[in-house]
């Protein structure tokens, strides 16, 4: 299909070069002020049907986007009525929450940073835009690039983890995947980085919540992945929820206006989260409606989701001189623009038979390596992984979460069907089925479930086979906006379910499948191997099913930080070391310490007396069943001068008897600063595939640059002084080495 347009409104879309510039322009210059304020509304659509109400306001010019339209009959009427019934044709944005998969569901963003693999991020993005573009949608909202550290928040498992650097890279990967070449090929989508800035600080993990960051430790951490997806070119940006120190995101001059524009020099357009802007009002920092529009406005919130502040009420105050004229231009040329370089003006309509087929052979390999790469294979007590068929006769299969292609998906899931997902009982029925007898015992209804009723019958199953097959965690529910959790142990009796499997004496393998980190400290004396496999998405059962039988080896490594109880959060492995840091040798076991003992600080060091200070798995830990071996860590420089660069390389071999591929990382110190910095950061990670035996050389290329922070001044610098540096298979790395950095 192809609509008809106005000649002098097509363009040949080209963003390096700028053009098209002189035709936004001359668009907006046509344009009436009501015209302009309705591009910056975007409206939630009707799901199929076209409200009246919506119609006649796209016939006035007065919508400028629609999003969670999912049909492309539908998507394709609107667009009609934009282009061939309104005075000036111009097409909408359609949006829609295209997380991770459209029909195609790939692992949840925080399963995806557990690959450490950009090319994967980028190939799941990259299947999610061509499944999207079928029905009409040319803009998404992700990637969520929000470093959280409290997986009490539901959204973690949105998030591509702890680490600014890692989410840096996997979020613009994501970003290179949306938009693919060009955001003209029919293809692409229009990306979004989202929450622009500290949400995932709330406090206590509760979604929405107050958000209070020091400016120096959000342009360290928070702002870092923003400022890499606006250099990978992301086409567009998305305020947060949140009060931020006290003055709400969508209302934040100094971070949009200050930080994203002026200090970035960003040039694409912003749109507000759902109804964040009249929420100002609830927050208490605008009285009403209309105070909150001019605040959105005067940050430079483009585009209004949602609500309706902008539409009631910026044109009354363009004509009392409040809100200038040249303002409103700005915001909506960004607007304009992005339609420009979408193509729209040329291509408004979608014909979906000019698209590859949805769910196709490709997309699933796709999505079953995406699933593979990104489970964290977390306990192996005496190899009981792989399991191998040939010495199985029967194996037990238990857990509400073996059977159920809906919970697997996870969170965000709008546009993905339970009926396209493979399971583990089906897929290792599949590879295992005609050799090996499955015995299959739900146990309990839900993870939630109290009743053990289905516990005897399950002991029965584990007694009569070789080995045991638990696959337990949240459900998808669990996790996801405003599905923040207190506890983050396994919920229901999920663990008394472990326990009892146990209880029969034959290998118990656990699965977890989750949307956060989870407290599971308590089953790992009742496990012998524990793969934690996220949500992970339509192909999850065949990727997990050649994990446990030995076809592939686990490769995943943790984006986040495991805490052993909730009590530790935040826990992270970037910390601060404090004036007194603690060690082994210095902790205390509260079991300890005897009755009526003396009240002292002397000696003390940072620690929960009752946790010690020791995560349960570190930030980038992930075994194998490979075994891997760091040897021989060297620099290529003991001293460097500010603006040159060294090499760090070690050597890892292949000590076990299978294939694997490990995760390299590299991390640094610097041991003073003008601000104290991190007891360590991620600078650098490879990805290796070694044989048994074989022994690999990595280096990593460490530029000055790479060594800056900001300072108390803000001031973004390097400082000479002596580094220290890790290479290793995760942030608990022994192998280190030191360098200096001088003047």
């Amino acid at each position: 299909m192809r609509g008809e347009s106005s000649p002098e409104l097509v363009v040949n879309n080209d963003r390096q070069n700028g053009i098209g510039h002189g035709r936004v322009r001359d668009l907006l210059n046509s344009m009436g002020l009501d015209e302009k304020i309705g591009q910056m509304s975007q409206l939630q659509a009707g799901g199929g049907w076209i409200p009246d109400e919506l119609a006649e306001s796209i016939r006035q010019g007065r919508v400028g986007s629609v999003l969670n339209e999912p049909d492309v009959e539908t998507v394709n009427e609107l667009q009609r009525i934009a282009v061939e019934e309104s005075r000036l044709g111009i097409p909408l944005l359609v949006g829609r929450d295209v997380i991770h998969g459209y029909k195609t569901i790939f692992p949840i963003p925080l399963g995806q940073a557990a690959s450490w693999n950009p090319a994967i991020v980028e190939a799941g993005a990259r299947i999610s835009a061509e499944e999207a573009v079928r029905a009409g949608i040319n803009w998404t909202f992700a990637p969520m690039i929000d470093i959280t550290r409290d997986p009490r928040w539901g959204r973690i498992a949105e998030s591509l983890g702890e680490d600014p650097y890692l989410c840096g890279e996997l979020g613009s990967a994501m970003v290179r995947g949306f938009q693919g070449e060009t955001l003209t090929a029919p293809d692409s989508i229009a990306a979004c980085a989202k929450h622009f800035a500290g949400y995932g600080a709330a406090e206590g993990g509760r979604d929405y919540n107050t958000a209070n960051i020091p400016e120096n430790e959000l342009r360290n951490v928070h702002l870092r992945p923003f400022k890499a997806a606006a250099d990978a070119g992301v086409a567009t940006f998305m305020s947060a929820f949140c009060d931020l120190n006290g003055v709400p995101a969508t209302g934040n001059q100094w971070l949009m206006d200050q930080v994203l524009r002026q200090e970035w020099r960003y040039q694409g357009m912003v749109v507000s989260d759902w109804e964040s802007i009249v929420e100002m009002s609830v927050h208490g920092f605008t009285h009403d409606d209309e105070q909150a529009a001019y605040e959105a406005a005067m940050a430079g919130i483009d585009m209004e989701m949602a609500s309706s502040s902008y539409r009631d009420h910026l044109e009354n105050m363009v004509d009392q001189g409040k809100i200038s004229l040249e303002q409103i231009d700005r915001m909506v040329e960004r607007i304009l623009r992005l339609k420009f370089e979408l193509g729209l003006f040329e291509q408004p309509y979608t014909d979906p038979s000019q698209h590859p087929e949805l769910l196709n052979k490709a997309n699933l390999k796709a999505a079953k390596q995406a699933a593979m790469q990104s489970c964290v294979l977390l306990k192996n007590a005496d190899q009981t992984l792989p399991l191998l068929p040939s010495k199985l006769d029967a194996i037990a299969l238990l857990g509400p979460l073996a059977d159920d292609g809906f919970e697997q998906m996870g969170t965000w899931v709008f546009d993905g069907e339970a009926s396209h997902s493979v399971t583990c009982l089906q897929a290792i029925t599949e590879l295992i089925g005609r050799t090996t007898e499955i015995n299959y015992v739900k146990s309990l209804a839900t993870t939630r479930a109290p009743s053990e009723d289905s516990f005897a019958e399950a002991i029965e199953a584990v007694t009569k086979s070789d080995a045991a097959v638990v696959i337990v965690g949240e459900e998808a529910f669990m996790s996801g906006e405003a599905h923040s959790r207190a506890s983050i142990d396994l919920p229901g009796h999920q663990t008394a379910l472990i326990e009892a499997a146990a209880s029969a004496g034959k290998p118990v393998v656990v699965v977890i499948m989750a949307g956060r980190p989870l407290t599971i400290e308590p089953i790992l004396e009742h496990a012998d191997a524990v793969l934690y496999a996220w949500h992970p998405g339509t192909m999850g059962g065949p990727a997990i099913a050649d994990l446990l039988f030995g076809l592939e080896s686990p490769s995943g490594k943790l984006p986040v930080t495991f805490p052993r109880v909730v009590g530790q959060v935040p826990i992270h492995y970037a910390q601060k070391n404090t004036g007194r840091p603690a060690t082994d040798e210095t902790c205390i076991d509260i079991d300890e310490v005897p009755p009526r003992a003396p009240q002292t600080s002397l000696g003390m060091t940072s620690f929960h007396l009752d946790a010690g200070f020791k995560p349960l798995f570190p930030f980038g830990f992930g075994l194998s069943y490979g075994r891997f071996q760091y040897v021989k860590i060297t620099t290529s420089h003991h001293s460097i001068a500010l603006g040159q660069s060294l090499d760090v390389s070690a050597d890892i071999v292949n000590m076990g008897s299978y294939v694997g591929e490990e995760v390299v990382q590299l991390y640094v110190r610097d041991l003073v600063g003008n601000v104290t910095r991190p007891v360590k950061e991620l600078k650098g990670f490879k990805r290796i595939r070694l044989k048994p035996g074989e022994r690999q050389r990595i280096s990593f290329h460490l530029h000055t640059d790479d060594l800056a922070f900001y300072n108390r001044d803000m001031q973004l610098i390097t400082e000479t002084g002596q580094f220290h540096v890790w290479i290793g298979g995760s942030s608990d790395a022994p192998l280190w080495a030191e360098f200096e950095v001088h003047a």
